[in-house]
C-alpha cells in the first residue's frame, strides 16, 4: 500500500509551509480517501483513473462526476458524455478560498459544494466538525462524502440543499467552491453581521470577498483568480447550446477579426471582462490539423460566432443573431490594451439586497445584474 501520510506531508510542503497552521491538516488528510476514481479527458473522450493513492496528492482538481456520471459508481469501460458536473477542488486553491474568508475559531462556516469531500474535511479538522455545515445539490455526493469523513472520525453537518435555495441556519462564514451568476439573496439572509462571504462569479475569474456591515455587504474583488464550475439546481446542467452545429454554420457576416483566435474561457482576464460586458456567452475552442484553431461563442438569446485561423494569422469571422458577439469581444480588447490592465482586480464591490453587485474602480464602473430566482 502507498505510503500516504508521506505523500499527504508533501502536498503540505507544496501548497502550505511548516509553520502554517494548515500545514498539520493538509498532511493529516487522507486525500485519496476522497477520490478513489476520478474522470480524465483525453480530446472529447473521458477515461476513468483509479488510484495509485500518489495520484490523488497533485495539486490539481479531479474531476469526479460527468454528466450524471460518477467515477466512483463507474465502470472502466464507461465514456460519460457532457460537462464536468463535480469534482475535488486542487488543494492549494481551496486553501486560498479559506484565507480570503479570514476564518476565525468559533466560527459557524457554511461549506457550499461538498464535492468528494476533501475541502469539507480540511475545514472540519482546522476548526471542529461541529462549527462546519457542508452543502451540496447531489444527495450521493453528500452521502459519500459524509461517510468518509465519518471514517476519520469527523462528523460536520452534510445536507443536500440546493445552494440557489433557503439554506440551513446562519453563518459566520460563506465560503463557495461553485461559481454563482450573482449573489443569491438566500446567502445574504443566512450571512450573520460581520458575516464574511467568498466566492466565485460565474463566466469570470473573479473572487469576490465581502463583509456584512452596518453600511451593507461590502468588500472587493481580490487581487488573485479562481475559476469553479457554476452552480446547479439539477443533477446535470441543461443542454442549450450546439457547438457542433455552430461549427459548421455560415454566418449571416463574414469578416475578418482585428485580433487572433484564443481560447476565451481559459484566458482569465480577458473572459472575466468580455462577461462584464456580455454576460451568459458560453465558449468553445477546438485545434485542427496544420496550426488551425477555432474559436465559438454562443448566447441563450440566438447570437453566435465563429473564428478560425492558423497560428497567429487574422481569423476569418462567421457571425449571426440579434448581436455580434465577436465584434463584442474585439471592443473589450481595445478597451483591455487601452487600459492596459484588468480593472476589476481590487474593484470596490457593493452587493444590494437583490444579489446583484456593483463595481468600482477608480472611474471604471461595472454591474453584475442580479438573478431571478436567486
Amino acid at each position: 500500500m502507498d505510503d500516504w501520510q508521506g505523500h499527504a506531508r508533501a502536498l503540505a510542503d507544496q501548497i502550505t509551509h511548516p509553520g502554517s497552521r494548515w500545514y498539520p491538516v493538509v498532511a493529516a488528510t487522507p486525500r485519496h480517501l476522497f477520490v478513489p476514481a476520478w474522470w480524465e479527458r483525453d480530446g472529447s473522450v473521458w477515461t476513468l483513473r483509479r488510484g495509485p493513492a500518489a495520484a490523488a496528492y497533485a495539486d490539481r482538481s479531479l474531476v469526479t462526476r460527468v454528466g450524471e456520471a460518477h467515477a466512483d459508481q463507474a465502470d472502466q469501460n464507461d465514456r460519460p458524455a457532457g460537462r464536468p458536473t463535480s469534482s475535488s477542488t486542487l488543494p492549494s486553491l481551496c486553501l486560498t478560498m479559506y484565507r480570503h474568508a479570514q476564518i476565525a475559531d468559533g466560527q459557524d462556516v457554511l461549506d457550499v459544494g461538498t464535492g468528494s469531500g476533501y475541502g469539507t474535511g480540511l475545514l472540519a479538522r482546522r476548526y471542529g466538525d461541529r462549527r462546519i455545515t457542508s452543502i451540496d445539490v447531489d444527495q450521493y455526493l453528500v452521502a459519500v462524502a459524509a461517510r468518509r469523513l465519518d471514517e476519520m472520525g469527523l462528523w460536520p453537518s452534510m445536507l443536500a440543499v440546493d445552494a440557489t435555495g433557503p439554506l440551513p441556519g446562519t453563518f459566520d462564514r460563506i465560503i463557495s467552491t461553485v461559481s454563482v451568476p450573482s449573489i443569491p439573496r438566500s446567502w445574504l439572509r443566512a450571512l450573520r453581521p460581520g458575516g464574511r462571504l467568498v466566492t466565485t462569479i460565474a463566466g469570470t475569474w473573479m473572487i469576490l470577498v465581502v463583509t456584512r456591515t452596518p453600511d451593507g455587504v461590502v468588500g472587493q474583488v481580490a487581487r488573485d483568480w479562481a475559476g469553479f464550475m457554476p452552480v446547479r439546481s439539477g443533477l446535470d446542467y441543461p443542454v442549450v447550446l450546439a457547438f457542433d452545429e455552430i461549427a459548421g454554420r455560415d454566418g449571416e457576416t463574414v469578416g475578418p477579426g482585428r485580433y487572433p483566435v484564443l481560447d476565451v474561457a481559459d484566458a482569465w482576464d480577458l473572459a472575466t471582462a468580455f462577461h462584464l460586458a456580455a454576460p451568459g456567452v458560453a465558449h468553445d475552442y477546438r485545434r485542427g490539423p496544420d496550426g488551425q484553431h477555432t474559436a465559438l461563442m454562443a448566447h441563450p438569446d440566438g447570437s453566435w460566432a465563429r473564428a478560425t485561423a492558423v497560428s497567429t494569422d487574422t481569423p476569418t469571422v462567421h457571425q449571426g443573431g440579434p448581436r455580434r458577439l465577436w465584434d463584442a469581444l474585439d471592443r473589450v480588447r481595445d478597451d483591455w490594451l487601452r487600459l492596459g490592465m484588468s480593472p476589476w482586480l481590487g474593484a470596490q464591490a457593493i452587493v444590494r439586497d437583490d444579489g446583484s453587485i456593483r463595481l468600482i474602480r477608480g472611474t471604471w464602473r461595472a454591474t453584475i445584474p442580479a438573478t431571478t430566482g436567486a
